[in-house]
């Protein structure tokens, strides 16, 4: 997988900033990609607690027989996501030739972040199996007054229990498959 943030011109990547817009570019490569259909999940994380965990995107059910299955060794994805004024999470999820646009309870700050939680807890992407790949997460605010998004990204495995060992209010959680 190869993970690129944000756009490539500094105008569009200022603007984006600007109106709070995150913008991840993944590329998933392998020759065992192909004929496999996706599936995209989230759990939404309330106080520590798994209050819902549903389907974003299965291709298999999307009733268009061209887009139930990886044509090819390469998947793209581009995830575009705001946090709105109805305290809402916004997210786009552009697949090649379509795109799903979803919408989560937030509370009301600015200081969600969209992070690449496959890379930076370094997890292993495996075939026909469950893998974490994105978290929507809150800051784990320190003693001190600052916040960290980082040290939560890149705390390890238990991703489930980051609300309990940070004492994060909310967060949401992306695992995706492919089989």
């Amino acid at each position: 997988m190869i993970s690129d943030y944000s756009s490539n011109n500094p105008e569009i990547r200022d603007i984006l900033q600007f109106e709070g817009i995150e913008y991840l570019k993944l590329k998933f490569i392998g020759k065992e990609l192909k004929n496999k259909s996706y599936h995209l999940t989230v759990k939404e994380i309330w106080n520590g607690k798994i209050v819902r965990d549903t389907t974003v995107f299965n291709s298999k059910t999307i009733g268009i027989k061209q887009f139930e299955k990886v044509n090819d060794t390469m998947l793209t994805l581009k995830v575009i996501s705001k946090l709105t004024h109805k305290n809402k999470l916004k997210m786009t999820f552009r697949f090649p030739r379509f795109g799903i646009t979803k919408e989560y309870d937030a509370i009301d700050t600015n200081d969600y972040s969209l992070r690449n939680i496959a890379e930076e807890s370094k997890m292993e992407i495996s075939y026909d199996k469950k893998f974490y790949l994105l978290a929507y997460i809150l800051p784990y605010e320190k003693k001190d007054g600052s916040k960290s998004w980082c040290d939560v990204g890149t705390s390890g495995k238990d991703i489930e229990n980051w609300g309990k060992k940070f004492g994060i209010k909310h967060y949401l959680l992306f695992e995706m498959k492919f089989e």
